[in-house]
């Protein structure tokens, strides 16, 4: 047991050693894979030993082969198509399968040119593919012609000529590649290169047996016959003149799969204009795609819910994002392009539920909003009604005088209504209307208001027929002056005037002779919450926007020591409106 597992171990470091050898120099290898092909190409498909070369030559081709990484396990299939390719080797050999070989060889050698980003790679690979076709036309396809006219000059070249253009693959500086990754070879641009070598080979035969012609006069039309079509075909493909050429239809034709994706994005459309809710939206989405006529059936879940549609197949495509995930089952094997396909479409539903969550919350987070802005109004409300009711108790308590009394009287049935407003504000959080007055009966129960406080109230401009929108005026004045008299009470002596005018443009200005708004707290005033030592902070904010809703804007018009004023006005009257 320990002799095998040492036998084993070796083999195992021998093969690895072989691989890096094989990935390190692939140029050497190549060389000696090709050398061995020229050699039994050279002696003719009866000779024993041309066997024996095309056998060595075979097991320098697993080395070099772009398909498998040289740690991979041989699987059963894989061994029986390496051993079928030994017996037909060794039994059927003749120059039809040498020129078959050949040409597959040339379009692995085309693949990889078209792949290779290594300048010395790509030009290696471009000396083989030189050297292969080279061999297939002047040493193999002379042997399979009906004229089998090639002179020996040329014959002798082929000897002595090509291994010296192969060698010098061999001089090449090598340009490794990772071992780790593995080679590519595009699929596409070999089966192209191996069907113009079996038009070139078929042809130039069609030339010889109808046309009793030559062998190279014969090689030549085919050659300038494919030329043409290729050059026909391209110029078809993608023409300079600015029309669309071949490669649109085809590109059209492998992303519509039958199912043109704008039709897809149109259902979806008017979807999501019909159906505003996420989850019924997903449902009808996915009914819609198993409709398709390449799906099968649609398996789908989602945060808090799950479902299925129509039949499971095993060709699945599945798609996934962080909201939804889902299934969907092809009717028909899934190729690459169909695959992509049906990707997509599962991508485009799940981006257009993820909009309509988005959309969801964001309705939920305007309500929110709406009820916060509505709870932060009504508490400055609030607060403005219980300082007009501390100013009230304050005048109750100086005796029984008949003008104290009076003011009373007046002022609680105003309170009164503003404490109901406010309360129907909290029941329904919701724009409320504004309550137009007029401008005279307003301002004259905010001078006896604040008739105690020391105010210089001046109305000189106040039309007779002007109104004003009652919550508005009410909400902005009570902060504006309550500020103010703060502001009195915490320094110096501080004269405050409010001003009224009612003729084009409504403004209402309150100004007082205190220090100046701090320029850090002037830039966020009227804009956002700031930092306040005595409330929330968000009073005038909250002001700014309630005049916003009604059409008016607050602003600070003047910030300087000695006159810092605030104004609430509402834009320019139309001239017609102004002139009546």
């Amino acid at each position: 047991m320990q002799a095998e597992s040492v036998n084993s171990s070796g083999l195992t470091r021998l093969a690895n050693a072989i691989t890096w050898f094989s990935q390190r120099y692939w140029n050497l290898v190549l060389f000696a894979m090709l050398g061995l092909l020229h050699v039994a190409t050279l002696r003719g498909v009866t000779d024993d030993w041309a066997r024996a070369l095309l056998l060595a030559h075979l097991g320098l081709l697993l080395l070099w082969q772009p398909f498998l990484r040289g740690q991979h396990r041989v699987s059963v299939p894989q061994a029986a198509f390496i051993l079928a390719a030994v017996v037909a080797v060794t039994l059927w050999l003749d120059w039809w399968l040498l020129a078959f070989w050949v040409v597959l060889l040339t379009g692995l050698i085309g693949g990889k040119v078209y792949q290779q980003q290594a300048k010395w790679q790509r030009r290696g690979y471009l000396v083989v593919l030189v050297y292969l076709l080279a061999l297939l036309t002047v040493v193999i396809l002379p042997q399979i012609a009906p004229s089998k006219e090639i002179t020996p000059e040329v014959r002798g070249f082929a000897e002595y000529g090509l291994p010296v253009w192969l060698a010098l693959v061999a001089l090449f500086p090598v340009e490794s590649e990772s071992p780790d990754v593995p080679q590519v070879i595009d699929f596409f641009y070999s089966v192209f290169v191996m069907l113009v070598l079996g038009v070139l080979i078929l042809g130039s035969f069609a030339f010889m047996t109808i046309g009793r012609t030559a062998y190279l006069p014969a090689l030549t039309y085919t050659v300038f016959s494919i030329a043409g079509t290729v050059l026909l075909v391209g110029l078809a493909w993608n023409p300079r003149t600015g029309y669309a050429g071949l490669n649109v239809f085809f590109s059209r034709y492998l992303f519509s799969v039958g199912l043109p994706v704008e039709r897809w994005l149109h259902f979806l459309a008017e979807l999501s204009q019909m159906e505003a809710h996420s989850e019924k939206f997903l449902a009808e989405g996915i009914q819609g795609l198993a409709r398709l006529p390449w799906v099968s059936g649609v398996t789908w879940r989602a945060a808090h819910d799950q479902g299925e549609a129509g039949e499971k197949t095993p060709h699945a495509v599945e798609y996934a994002n962080s909201e939804l995930a889902f299934t969907i089952y092809s009717r028909y094997r899934t190729s690459p392009t169909l695959h992509w396909h049906l990707y997509l479409l599962g991508q485009l539903l799940g981006e257009y539920y993820l909009a309509k969550l988005r959309e969801e919350k964001l309705r939920q987070q305007s309500y929110l909003q709406a009820v916060h802005e509505t709870g932060a109004r009504v508490t400055h409300d609030v607060k403005n009604l219980l300082q007009s009711l501390n100013v009230l108790c304050s005048i109750a308590g100086r005796g029984d005088a008949p003008e104290p009394q009076a003011l009373i009287r007046r002022q609680l049935p105003v309170i009164a209504q503003r404490l109901s407003a406010t309360l129907e504000k909290l029941q329904q959080p919701q724009p409320e209307a504004e309550n137009l007055v007029a401008a005279r009966v307003w301002w004259e129960g905010l001078t006896r208001q604040y008739r105690d406080q020391d105010i210089d109230f001046d109305a000189n401009g106040v039309s007779p027929r002007a109104r004003v929108p009652r919550s508005l005026f009410d909400s902005v004045t009570d902060n504006l002056l309550q500020n103010a008299i703060a502001k009195r009470s915490a320094n110096a002596p501080v004269r405050i005037r409010v001003s009224l005018r009612c003729d084009e443009v409504t403004a209402l200005r309150v100004c007082d002779s205190g220090a100046a708004v701090p320029d850090l707290i002037a830039r966020q005033l009227l804009r956002a919450p700031v930092h306040s030592n005595r409330g929330l902070g968000i009073g005038l904010y909250q002001a700014a926007r309630q005049a916003e809703s009604a059409g008016y804007v607050l602003a600070l018009e003047s910030n300087r020591d000695g006159e810092v004023c605030f104004s609430l006005s509402s834009p320019p009257k139309p001239a017609s409106v102004a002139a009546a």
